[in-house]
């Protein structure tokens, strides 16, 4: 089995990936909510739904392919058709000779939970990572109103006209040299991210130690460059799989392991700040 598909097995909340481009047979049994075509019934007249489908068909005419899908658990019945749902896509025309691509990442749903957010992204296959770029990028949000299926649409070029700075930014990154020190702050920042009830005042101890964050999961990994170095937090601070010992009230310790990061929601957050930590590292190290 591939690094990719062990990595996708585990993915939470309905993810769905198979290293290929996903037909609409396979997102309709993973991840119904992207089907959906009216709003839920706890919506009013004024809520205008956006089936995601649409969206897909009609990017995909325009040479966008869905690559990862999922969709947010729901314990009320009838509301699972309905949920918030997480898409990423990449256009056919967009992979480098390193094996990394852009993408959008697109986010909706029909229950009033999101609006619709059209996200830069980018893709690196050697981990199956999943990057969320950070703030000074467009994101386009649509809301469920009006000609919204249109807007998105026209959104997604939007965010597509990012692909040249993004990708020449992650070309920076690759050029900027970082000592183990610098590492040490990236991975102690994230470690703040990933786990913030730790670094509060009688906070519960962390699963594993900030320096955890910066295991090398593969050769590649050794090298010393930012872009390297942010993958590697990148990859330890959302997928999870670390080991690590936990002390309870009593003093007694157990061996445990860290969680992926499976929420749509934490996932978005802690991917844009986490790019956006890589950003402020690269501007310091250009002073």
């Amino acid at each position: 089995m591939s690094t990719f598909n062990r990595y996708m097995r585990g993915m939470s909340n309905g993810g769905l990936a198979t290293g290929e481009a996903l037909t609409n047979d396979q997102l309709l049994k993973a991840v119904p909510s992207i089907f959906a075509t009216e709003a839920h019934e706890s919506r009013s007249d004024r809520f205008v739904p956006v089936p995601t489908i649409d969206v897909l068909d009609g990017l995909r005419k325009e040479g966008f392919d869905a690559f990862f899908a999922q969709q947010a658990r729901t314990r009320i019945a009838g509301k699972a058709e309905f949920t918030k749902h997480m898409m990423r896509l990449r256009h056919r025309s967009i992979t480098n000779a390193e094996g990394e691509a852009f993408e959008i990442v697109l986010v909706n749903a029909n229950d009033g939970t999101s609006s619709y957010q059209m996200i830069p992204g980018y893709f690196r296959f050697v981990c199956a990572n999943g990057l969320m770029v950070g703030d000074t990028f467009n994101e386009v949000k649509v809301r469920h109103s009006g000609n919204a299926t249109s807007e998105v649409i026209e959104g997604a070029f939007t965010v597509l006209d990012d692909a040249e700075d993004i990708t020449e930014q992650v070309q920076a990154f690759k050029g900027i040299t970082v000592s183990d020190a610098e590492r040490t702050i990236l991975a102690e920042a994230a470690h703040q991210l990933r786990f913030p009830a730790a670094h509060k005042e009688d906070g519960k101890q962390a699963p594993v130690a900030a320096q955890r964050l910066l295991t090398t999961r593969r050769t590649d990994d050794r090298a010393s460059d930012l872009w390297t170095a942010f993958n590697v937090v990148q990859e330890n601070t959302l997928k999870g799989g670390l080991s690590g010992r936990s002390r309870n009230a009593e003093g007694r310790t157990r061996r445990q392991r860290t969680r992926a990061v499976g929420g749509i929601d934490q996932n978005k957050a802690l991917n844009r700040a986490l790019w956006a930590l890589t950003e402020r590292m690269a501007e310091l190290k250009a002073t």
